[in-house]
């Protein structure tokens, strides 16, 4: 008698759920202020709205782009307000934040949009591990999302899950 192996996992209808997946395509830019400061501290109205008028943007064509300020200087809010107006023509996407900020909200938004009918009844593995760092956010908005509409929720890899949801449990 032969023994054969059957992979199991791949028999069940477990759907694998990676959230690498939902990260955003696109480039993720960062635009910094402390650029166009006089000596990194002081931002002159006349010279910032100068040095905007002459600075390339293409470099941010189609690209997300997160605004700071990455020195301690006390910024007026009609300065971010002037920068995004440049950058919301060419740019995919203008926020206020670091770059891993941005990510994260792409991420969150992207999660927001899947479309439940695809994980109706499903028991449904979302992925533990992989090459980027997922924040917790995104695990917790996952589980609100699918929570309503699947058959379970498992954490980790189809072959060794965490329980985290089961419809009928608490």
């Amino acid at each position: 008698m032969e023994n054969i192996i059957i992979n199991k996992v791949a028999q069940s209808s477990i759907v694998t759920l990676n959230l690498e997946d939902y990260l955003p395509k696109q480039n993720i830019k960062l635009f910094d202020l402390k650029g166009f400061l006089f000596m990194d501290l002081i931002l002159k109205e006349k010279d910032y709205r100068a040095a905007l008028e002459s600075f390339d943007w293409n470099i941010y064509t189609q690209s997300h782009v997160a605004i700071i300020c990455s020195t301690d200087a006390i910024i007026p809010m009609w300065a971010y307000m002037l920068a995004a107006s440049y950058l919301q023509p060419i740019a995919l996407s203008v926020e206020y934040g670091t770059t891993d900020e941005l990510k994260n909200k792409i991420l969150l938004h992207n999660i927001n949009t899947i479309n439940t009918d695809d994980f109706i009844d499903k028991r449904v593995v979302v992925k533990g591990c992989g090459e980027e760092k997922i924040e917790a956010q995104a695990y917790v908005a996952i589980t609100a999302k699918l929570k309503p509409f699947v058959k379970s929720i498992m954490y980790g890899e189809p072959c060794s899950t965490v329980p985290i949801y089961k419809k009928g449990k608490v």
